[in-house]
């Protein structure tokens, strides 16, 4: 098994991997998939729908910025969003079920809201490129003169 070596290769169709929320997104599906791995296996619709929803959010950043269209990139953005809220909403329900606790709740629903929240602020800065024409097919954003994707 080949070992990740924390290098990514760089090209400007993978610039989404300097994303935060990407980040974000990744760590949320990690995550996800260590508290849900547990589940009995009669809850393994529930166990794969938590998964997917997850695996979704990152899937469709990537996606979106590799369409090179700034139209179609804040739409699948949208979609990121919504299959957040799938998998927050899956996780109160899991909660309230007491399938899972009160820390692995509060452990992935803290890792969802600094998501929601990046991903909120980068749709909201694009729609502002999109609306002034400051979009010039250029893949990083820039808040405040600090680009965005910067970690």
């Amino acid at each position: 098994m080949p070992v990740y070596t924390n290098q990514r290769r760089k090209n400007k169709n993978r610039g989404y991997q300097k994303l935060r929320v990407w980040d974000y997104a990744i760590e949320y599906y990690v995550q996800t998939c260590e508290v849900f791995r547990k589940f009995p296996y009669e809850l393994k619709r529930v166990t794969s729908q938590s998964i997917a929803s997850t695996d979704s959010v990152h899937r469709n950043i990537a996606e979106g910025y590799c369409r090179r269209s700034i139209r179609e990139y804040i739409q699948f953005l949208y979609i990121a969003l919504g299959s957040l809220g799938e998998s927050v909403s899956g996780l109160q329900a899991c909660r309230q079920a007491e399938q899972i606790s009160d820390e692995e709740f509060e452990k992935l629903d803290k890792i969802a809201y600094k998501l929601e929240n990046g991903l909120l602020k980068l749709i909201r800065i694009l729609e502002q490129k999109r609306e002034t024409g400051d979009w010039i097919n250029q893949l990083t954003v820039k808040e405040a003169g600090v680009l965005y994707g910067d970690k």
